[in-house]
């Protein structure tokens, strides 16, 4: 199969569906009023809630929703064959996770900007709210501790990057200095800082940096430190300061990076080496379930429903932007999926340095996947991507040094950008945590936000080299797809009150809980196998939550279901 015609077939139909069914569900289903105030412009402090150009917002919103998920996902999940992983992020993209982040939006633009968990205790009950907080903490809780862990150990995998990561943040005051406090252009402004970003790319390559051990800890142990004091102080600045210029220079890099690539795959054409159907690779577990939770951001991912609901609802300006930056959104990060899937199967083919000599075809794409163990580390699963995609970028005529780099640092930029504002929703989470138990002084930001950094810290370094969070990554998958189902059932009920078709949402919310049940299983069995006991217990909690909160929003279901039918 041509990777040509495979990404050109991809986008065309990510086009049809936007113009169609995402106009669909906007003017249909959700029925957007672009007359109608926004939380952005009611509930106005100047910190969270803050007016936002679109398209500094879909900036924002889409790098905060795809971090290294649409690249780990896809760079692990081909291993099964290029076809099944395929149809999922199509499928999954334009049905299920489009329609997911869109809904999470949109309730929560009528609901002063609150988060899906407070919203869920508006719908259904109290409880109900508490039970969704804390299944949102936990997954928090994984997810700052390990992309913590992630960006570090890109760092220490490409140094080159590590300057240009940096370096990004005081161009990214700049930018908003120059946008929010002169009034410059937004386009132009942003074109100047992704210039900027790009020579800070050729002195990472030149200068590249190694942190030695200090004090005893490892330089990964070293990097997670100072990446979590930069999430804190990070959270709680104003969003126009800091996270919002660096997300929308990061959406450039993106739109860069993605052109680069379709360039790349445009002249080179290469064809897909990987298999499209592999039954049974060595040591992989069943395709199904795991597929359905191993292959997440690109296709479906809970963790969007709270970057939508809890930042990008509260600097949305009108209702008619919705559909762009959250359906839209999800749209252009299946696409990078489908990218990542043909750098993975397609532009690994073109050459990979192995020790016999230089590696190319099939031979190239099975030593990298000769096994489930050898694409499940972390080097493998990051490597294996921007392996192939500086294959491809070289086929343009850029070196294959600086596009390494530039891919160093597209991996570890996106991934920082999920950090902080994992972090700040974490802020927000345990707000509303404290605020329920009735411990105000919790409730505000320093404390709170201390407690969602502390907490990941400890759970970072609860194992060797910092790497303690890692122990709960098996977990991480279902738990995170687990979030999604939740967000559909919210969605469902506030469908079932406003008396609105509730298909569209319960079809996939069935289908999430099937297969993360599914997968939980599998995961509880062997966690009891391997006496696992810390997993087990853990994994037990979850199901028993999903189990009561299915329970309380099924029954608000039946009786809004009744209550039509009688009337």
């Amino acid at each position: 199969m041509s990777s040509f015609v495979l990404a050109i077939l991809s986008g065309l139909l990510y086009l049809a569906a936007y113009h169609s069914y995402g106009r669909f569900l906007a003017r249909k289903i959700f029925q957007i009023n672009p007359r109608k105030a926004c939380p952005s412009e009611t509930e106005q402090d100047g910190i969270d809630y803050v007016p936002t150009p679109r398209s500094v917002l879909f900036g924002h919103h889409f790098t905060s929703i795809a971090g290294t998920g649409p690249i780990v996902g896809p760079a692990i999940a081909i291993i099964w064959g290029w076809l099944p992983a395929l149809l999922w992020v199509l499928i999954g993209s334009i049905f299920m996770g489009a329609v997911h982040d869109f809904g999470s939006m949109m309730i929560s633009l009528r609901h002063q900007g609150k988060t899906i968990g407070a919203i869920a205790g508006d719908l259904i009950n109290p409880r109900v709210q508490l039970l969704f907080t804390l299944i949102i903490f936990f997954a928090l809780w994984i997810v700052i501790a390990i992309f913590g862990v992630v960006i570090a150990s890109v760092f220490q995998l490409f140094p080159a990057s590590v300057a240009p990561v940096w370096l990004q943040l005081p161009i990214a005051i700049w930018l908003g200095r120059r946008v929010y406090k002169q009034g410059k252009s937004h386009l132009t402004s942003g074109i100047m800082a992704a210039i900027l970003m790009y020579i800070t790319i050729a002195i990472g390559s030149i200068f590249p940096i190694e942190l030695p051990p200090l004090w005893g800890m490892s330089p990964v142990s070293s990097w997670i430190i100072l990446l979590l004091v930069y999430a804190y102080i990070a959270s709680i600045l104003p969003v126009t300061l800091l996270l919002q210029p660096r997300d929308y220079i990061n959406a450039f890099q993106l739109i860069i990076a993605m052109s680069l690539l379709i360039a790349g795959i445009c002249i080179a054409r290469p064809a897909m080496v990987a298999p499209i159907y592999q039954a049974d690779p060595l040591g992989a577990p069943p395709l199904f379930p795991l597929l359905f939770i191993t292959l997440a951001c690109g296709a479906i991912s809970g963790f969007h429903c709270l970057v939508a609901s809890g930042t990008s609802s509260k600097q949305c300006t009108s209702e008619k932007d919705a559909q762009s930056i959250a359906y839209g959104g999800m749209l252009l990060e299946g696409f990078l999926a489908v990218l990542v899937l043909i750098a993975c199967g397609a532009g690994l083919g073109l050459g990979l340095e192995s020790e016999t000599g230089l590696l190319k075809g099939t031979a190239a794409f099975h030593a990298q996947y000769a096994s489930w163990q050898t694409s499940q580390g972390l080097g493998a699963k990051i490597a294996a991507f921007v392996t192939g995609a500086s294959n491809l970028i070289s086929s343009i005529g850029i070196p294959a040094q600086y596009a390494s780099a530039l891919m160093g640092l597209f991996v570890a930029a996106f991934a920082a950008t999920t950090l902080d504002t994992a972090t700040r929703l974490q802020r927000y989470v345990v707000t509303e945590i404290t605020t329920y138990l009735g411990a105000p002084a919790l409730a505000k930001k320093h404390p709170a936000t201390s407690i969602a950094v502390i907490s990941a810290l400890l759970l970072a370094f609860s194992g060797e080299e910092g790497k303690g969070a890692l122990l709960l990554w098996p977990l991480f998958g279902a738990v995170n797809q687990l979030l999604g189902g939740l967000a559909l059932l919210v969605i469902t009920v506030w469908l079932a009150r406003k008396s609105l078709p509730i298909w569209i949402t319960i079809l996939p919310m069935i289908f999430m809980f099937f297969m993360t049940a599914w997968a939980m299983k599998i995961n509880l069995i062997t966690f009891w196998e391997d006496q696992n006991r810390l997993l087990f217990s853990i994994g037990m909690l979850l199901i028993l939550l999903q189990t009561w909160m299915i329970v309380e929003g099924t029954h608000v279901l039946l009786k809004l279901c009744a209550k039509k039918k009688a009337t």
